[in-house]
């Protein structure tokens, strides 16, 4: 039994990486179906986000593996949350002057990791018992 990785990113998440950090922390290590339930629970901004990066990385790993892998062993191997692009913006004031100020954004990465399904032997047939024998 092979374990088997996939990984996604969420990339320009108009979200602070501080917040965005605190929100990833609530489910790093657990599995996929629980951390889906506790950030549909949560009531930050960013756990839209990381939900929606959790599932993207579950369904990579189920649909592009070669082999057939059991969602009930799913877990988050890894995720992080880095800062983004700073997009520069300007705010009018008084005696027309301009104020700068950044829009922060921050990129998602998960990688979850999954057990490959156990095939069943097929039972022996009895011309290959007699042989045995």
């Amino acid at each position: 039994m092979a374990t088997h990785f996939a990984h996604a990113y969420e990339k320009g998440i108009d979200s602070m990486p501080r917040k965005t950090s605190v929100v990833a922390a609530l489910v790093r290590d657990r599995y996929v179906a629980d951390a889906v339930v506790i950030l549909e629970n949560t009531p930050r901004r960013a756990a839209r986000a990381v939900r929606k990066a959790v599932e993207s990385a579950n369904a990579n790993l189920l649909n592009n593996s070669k082999v057939s892998i059991d969602p009930k062993t799913v877990r988050i191997a890894r995720i992080f949350v880095t800062s983004g692009t700073r997009m520069r913006r300007y705010k009018p004031a008084s005696r027309g002057r301009a104020l700068p100020y950044e829009k922060v954004s921050s990129n998602i990465f998960v990688e979850v990791a999954g057990e490959e399904k156990v095939k069943k032997a097929a039972p022996a047939k009895e011309a290959d018992k007699k042989e045995k024998k």
